[in-house]
């Protein structure tokens, strides 16, 4: 994760033996409940519901009047399996909820507004009591004092529930066994509350001589109607109401601004008077809690023999994305069913792993993307307000631009007029302008190697690849990585343009494009494999070097790209200087040929990326060493390119943003390896990440290489091209309204579907200049009707 510090927990302690889980009994009848906050109560309870005949204890060894933060929020789809699995507690909840549906971004003094959420919070004490009061009533034994050691309870108990918190001395145990990772973030945070209820989730931005400063708030309790304090059904409720404030800034502000420095008296105090404008010059209260680091905790396995963990013992997620409490009753209600249905403790205690796992890791791949985006706020903050507001509203990426439409059409309205979304126009079909080349739409078809050349000339199926893609819709349709020089092939079926034969084929195919596909321009994509050439077509084994016929391969320092890779040969300066020849001689056929952009290949572990990399490059003489020497070759094929390359047409940069690896390129490389090529001519940054290194560990998921697009974006001030896991066209839109790209690459979906621009036109209604149907095309250009039972049956006809 770019910017945060990963280690494994610690794990000195010695592994004891737990107790074989399936020594045990089917249904455990003895269960040991470690920690009472709402995942370890509301396992108790239900757990006692569903057999009264078992002994469920629970040990807490914070007192029952005290509790860590304030208010909680829980979803309707939690809340819908709490009502199935003990309605009881489901009915106590409901009376004390509180309900809102807006959520206010409040940014340099001006507010806006979007409305349809629908949130539900309380206060986190009440909640307890809830759960207090159904253990006590269904007979579970709750014992506040520490808990013995876990190898004892699980020598005595058929099951042993960890949940003992982000601190769990039960993962640490174990830790050999459950092998944690702990990732502690950038920000400090605190918890505090304030008593009035806010009206909305409140965000609020200030922007302090020290730094950029956040206030998360939301209410959990609405006055008591005589504004005195009363009792009833729901229990003791705030006389003046009451609202959760978390206050949130990065490490270096809070030390600027000396809070490292302050009591906890004065943090607060200080915190009340930064954000006064929104808590209405009321005080501010704590807890006791302290400013915090917020960590990550995942884990590889959740059991050992009868010991399970779960809530934040297993996993947590940002508070920004309010899953901590969520998820511990969702592990709860999961671990309980599986129980039931299992028949033996082993199989349930595998099942529960199988079936939580998948969602915690989704949530947690929501809140890292919420985390970071608080994190890196200070380069937000100069964005228009209204898209301001949209970004923050869908840092998570589970929230977008359709949806937001559908909840607030009046607030995504706003924020389409702010970027320039004529009326009736989705954002994915806005032109933009590089150089003298304008793009009719913001959709890139991805380069996608073909493997099918003979002799580096692209033939039919690059014909049909391609002029397919460009009557789809895309505003470029790009070529894939086109070699420079026979060794600079990745296999032999790679393409290349260092014949004029070559030259001419691919003439063949922008012909084609510029004239049965007009506003679909055609970019090509110039490269060299370097270390990872005279390899195997991908389906015959990717990466693999030739059974034989193998050609030597060169690179920045001679480092085989994987075990049985062919040994690379160090390039010297006369070599050098020869690759520096062929990119241009290369650059000036695809001018020839018709290309109307240009893409140079500095990504994926290939020849420039490979110099770009401190993992790859252990030179010692000028171009290796410092990440300017490092840049040195990288912007000398650039220069030599752009010099050959017309003015008016643009030319791109693909990178990898990150090798996701240890001691490789990071987020902050990248940056300042797309200044060096902004400085240098180029006209936009095609953000890719890794396949420099063999042993990557990349952090998959949607839109997953985005952050580095936006972060690049915002600090290096150049338009960049976003790819990876970008499916959609409810994805696209989201991108770029937010700001986080200024044009989107897809694949995959142009693999599944060649006209997919042209279909997310239809879908969305839009019929104007930004996705124009072929003329032979035009009958169907609107989705068929389907599913009508009542139409006449047309009558047998042949047509030709």
């Amino acid at each position: 994760m770019a910017g945060a510090l990963s280690t494994p927990s610690s794990g000195t302690r010695p592994v004891t033996t737990a107790r074989p889980a399936d020594d045990g009994p089917a249904r455990p009848s003895r269960i040991a409940i470690i920690g009472g906050g709402p995942g370890g109560l509301y396992t108790a309870a239900l757990l006692k519901r569903r057999a009264p005949d078992r002994r469920v204890t629970l040990w807490e060894r914070t007192p029952a009047d005290r509790t860590f933060g304030f208010g909680v929020v829980l979803s309707d789809e939690t809340l819908g399996g709490i009502e199935h699995a003990d309605p009881a507690v489901h009915d106590a909840l409901r009376r004390n909820f509180v309900r809102w549906d807006d959520v206010d971004v409040v940014h340099r003094n001006t507010r806006h507004t979007c409305t349809g959420h629908g949130f539900a919070a309380l206060g986190r004490k009440r909640l307890l009591e809830i759960l207090h009061t159904r253990c006590h009533a269904l007979g579970v034994d709750l014992r506040h004092t520490e808990a013995p050691p876990v190898a004892r309870l699980a020598r005595t108990h058929d099951l042993v529930v960890a949940a003992d918190g982000v601190h769990s001395a039960t993962r640490e145990t174990y830790a050999q066994v459950f092998r944690p990772r702990v990732t502690t973030h950038r920000c400090r945070y605190l918890w505090l509350a304030v008593d009035f209820p806010f009206d909305a989730f409140r965000f609020e931005i200030a922007e302090t001589e020290h730094g950029v400063m956040q206030l998360h708030g939301y209410p959990y309790a609405r006055p008591s109607p005589d504004h005195h304090p009363a009792t009833g059904p729901s229990g003791p409720r705030n006389p003046s109401g009451a609202s959760t404030v978390i206050v949130e800034m990065r490490e270096e502000v809070w030390h600027a601004a000396g809070f490292d420095q302050a009591t906890p008296r004065e943090s607060v105090e200080r915190c009340a008077e930064i954000f006064a404008d929104a808590l209405g010059g009321r005080p501010l209260r704590s807890n006791d809690s302290a400013w915090t680091t917020f960590r990550t905790v995942v884990n590889e396995r959740w059991s050992h023999n009868n010991v399970v963990l779960l809530g934040d013992a297993a996993h947590t997620a940002h508070f920004s994305v309010g899953s901590g409490t969520k998820l511990a009753v969702e592990d709860a209600l999961a671990l309980t069913a599986c129980l039931e249905e299992q028949p033996d403790l082993r199989s349930a205690l595998t099942a529960y792993e199988e079936e939580r796992k998948p969602v915690v890791a989704s949530t947690q791949r929501a809140a890292r993307a919420s985390l970071e985006w608080f994190e890196n706020l200070a380069l937000y903050v100069d964005q228009p307000p209204r898209r301001f507001a949209f970004n923050l509203l869908t840092r998570s990426r589970r929230v977008t631009h359709d949806n937001l439409r559908l909840r607030d059409a009046r607030f995504t309205g706003g924020v389409e007029r702010e970027f320039g979304c004529p009326p009736g126009t989705p954002p994915m079909f806005t032109p933009l302008r590089l150089r003298g080349l304008t793009l009719r739409n913001r959709v890139v078809v991805s380069p996608m190697d073909l493997y099918s050349a003979a002799d580096g000339v692209p033939g039919d199926l690059h014909l049909v690849h391609l002029g397919a893609r460009a009557l789809g819709g895309a505003g470029l349709v790009m070529t894939e990585m086109v070699c420079v020089s026979p060794e600079g092939r990745i296999t032999p079926g790679c393409t290349g343009l260092y014949t004029a034969r070559q030259a001419e084929a691919w003439r063949r195919i922008t012909g084609f494009v510029h004239e049965r596909a007009p506003g679909t321009a055609i970019g090509v994509q110039l490269g060299h494999s370097g270390r990872k050439g005279s390899t195997r077509l991908m389906w015959e084994g990717m990466d693999e070097p030739l059974p034989e016929g193998n050609w030597p391969v060169v690179a920045a320092s001679p480092l085989p790209y994987k075990p049985g890779s062919q040994l690379p040969r160090e390039l010297g300066r006369a070599r050098l200087t020869d690759l520096r020849h062929q990119f241009a001689a290369a650059a000036g056929r695809a001018a020839r040929a018709g290309f109307d952009l240009l893409e140079l290949h500095c990504a994926h572990g290939y020849l420039l990326s490979g110099f770009l990399s401190p993992l790859t490059n252990r030179r010692t003489d000028a171009y290796g060493g410092s990440p300017e020497r490092r840049l040195r070759f990288p912007l000398e094929v650039f220069d030599a390119v752009r010099a050959v390359w017309p003015e008016e047409r643009p030319m791109t940069v693909r990178i990898s943003a990150t090798d996701w690896a240890d001691g490789g390129t990071t987020a902050e490389d990248a940056v300042e390896i797309a200044r060096a090529f902004a400085a240098h001519g180029a006209d936009a940054i095609d953000v890719s990440t890794g396949q420099v290194v063999a042993d990557e560990a990349p952090q998959y998921g949607r839109s997953y290489q985005t952050p580095f697009a936006d972060r690049i974006r915002h600090e290096a001030r150049i338009p960049v091209i976003a790819v990876g896991a970008i499916s959609s066209w409810d994805d696209v839109n989201s991108l770029l309204l937010a700001g986080r790209a200024d044009l989107c690459a897809l694949a995959r979906p142009h693999l599944y579907d060649p006209h997919w621009t042209l279909h997310a036109a239809a879908e969305q209604g839009y019929d104007g200049p930004g996705a124009v149907w072929p003329a032979p095309y035009l009958a169907g250009s609107r989705p068929p009707r389907t599913g009508r039972t009542d139409a006449p049956k047309p009558r047998l006809k042949l047509e030709s």
